[in-house]
């Protein structure tokens, strides 16, 4: 029986393999369509000031609105993307972000702008992000940290290939015009890649993890009364805010500092930081998911943290010099992008994959936390010290925290969870 049983696992094993590199591609375009919400706001944020006569930090809280509904609705789109299947949820999340920047071009004042874009572009990226990560740790239960950071790399690889023509747009047709074209190229790609996802069935034999995992399946409000998920929670927001500050005042600072306008290789320092920052955010994610198959999470959690916040420091002493900063500010996204493989593939690791899509919901909530700590309030301790520097150094001293808690506490906390289980 076991001579019979080897080719049919065989057949089975490769047939799952070949069907969720597919899924994997798909849970990839999807993550790039909704990823200019996030991080291309920054080149909007002039017009909208301009167009609706409102300061800085009253625009930045549609930042934090994308930010919050994004997250702090994941808890109950997991839960529904666990019920009833990827498909048609993400196509409609792909939709309503599109739909997002549709009508914030008719946004006349800032109710307008924070009920168009912030609410519709807030729900539907949270539930695409947090229904395709559910999906690839279901999927890659051997690769869990790559597969998660491959879709989350899309999220950024999505403004690689809209930051220079959304720029251009907006200098040649005004951001109106611009926000229209794209919104609607962007929700249509993604939601017709959603239409082929699925859940892994039955017949998908699918190999085992090689790091520390869990033997069974924890629900989330069992989740929710252990220590190990609010130490993740509290790192993970912790991280969110310190990249969120540079993100999203990321085009004003960089005013601030003088070279945003300096030509680099013959471009300009601002749009060129950008897409060259959304290359290391994206490449990041896998790269750091591939170490920590290997060498574990929170060793690679300390080692990418610790390093962002040396890059920010040399980021900041070397803040009036053009090429310095952009190559710089490279490293520093490096340097934080991997938290969007590292925590999801650490939480489903310690409680397992039946809920995984609703377990990370609650924690993807810390990205939340972070937006709003990120976004306006960074914006006005700006505003009431007239300078960046407190603002990043608070972001160099959540790094080095949050790099030293990975391995003095997270490791063995989690170990000795695991153990228990």
């Amino acid at each position: 029986m076991s001579v019979a049983s080897t080719p049919v696992s065989a057949s089975m094993t490769g047939a799952a393999s070949s069907t969720r590199w597919i899924q994997l591609v798909l849970g990839l375009i999807a993550m790039m369509s909704i990823s200019s919400p996030q991080y291309v706001w920054t080149l909007f944020t002039k017009s909208f000031q301009d167009n609706l006569h409102a300061n800085l930090p009253a625009i930045q809280i549609t930042f934090s609105i994308v930010i919050v509904l994004q997250t702090w609705l994941s808890p109950l789109q997991g839960y529904l993307v666990d019920k009833f299947g990827p498909r048609l949820l993400i196509a409609i999340g792909c939709l309503l972000s599109g739909l997002g920047w549709v009508t914030s071009a008719y946004a006349t004042d800032l109710v307008g702008l924070y009920s168009t874009y912030g609410l519709f572009c807030g729900i539907g990226t949270g539930i695409v992000y947090v229904g395709i990560v559910g999906l690839m740790v279901r999927w890659f239960p051997d690769r869990r940290g790559f597969a998660t950071g491959m879709v989350a790399a899309g999220y950024g690889f999505g403004a690689i290939a809209t930051t220079f023509p959304i720029d251009t747009m907006l200098k040649s047709n005004g951001y109106q015009h611009t926000l229209v074209v794209f919104g609607i190229i962007l929700g249509l790609i993604g939601a017709a890649a959603s239409l082929f996802l699925r859940m892994p069935g039955p017949s998908d034999v699918l190999p085992p993890a090689p790091v520390a995992t869990t033997s069974i399946d924890v629900a989330p409000k069992a989740m929710l009364r252990t220590g190990v998920f609010w130490l993740l929670f509290f790192m993970m927001t912790m991280m969110s805010t310190g990249g969120l500050m540079i993100i999203s005042q990321f085009a004003s600072f960089s005013r601030d500092f003088g070279v945003a306008s300096v030509m680099v290789f013959g471009l300009a320092a601002l749009p060129l930081a950008l897409t060259v920052d959304r290359i290391t955010n994206g490449l990041t994610r896998p790269f750091f998911g591939w170490v920590s198959d290997r060498i574990g999470r929170e060793n690679t959690m300390a080692i990418a943290f610790l390093m962002e916040a040396a890059a920010v420091s040399t980021m900041v002493l070397f803040r009036d010099n053009a090429l310095v900063f952009v190559i710089l500010s490279a490293v520093v996204f490096f340097g934080w992008g991997e938290i969007f493989s590292l925590f999801p593939s650490t939480l489903t690791d310690t409680f397992g994959t039946k809920q995984a899509t609703t377990n990370y919901g609650f924690l993807y909530m810390a990205q939340g936390v972070g937006s709003v700590l990120g976004g306006p309030l960074a914006a006005l301790l700006h505003d009431a010290t007239g300078s960046w520097l407190p603002v990043f150094g608070i972001i160099i001293a959540l790094d080095i925290l949050t790099g030293i808690l990975a391995v003095a506490v997270l490791k063995p906390m989690r170990r000795a969870y695991l153990s228990a289980a």
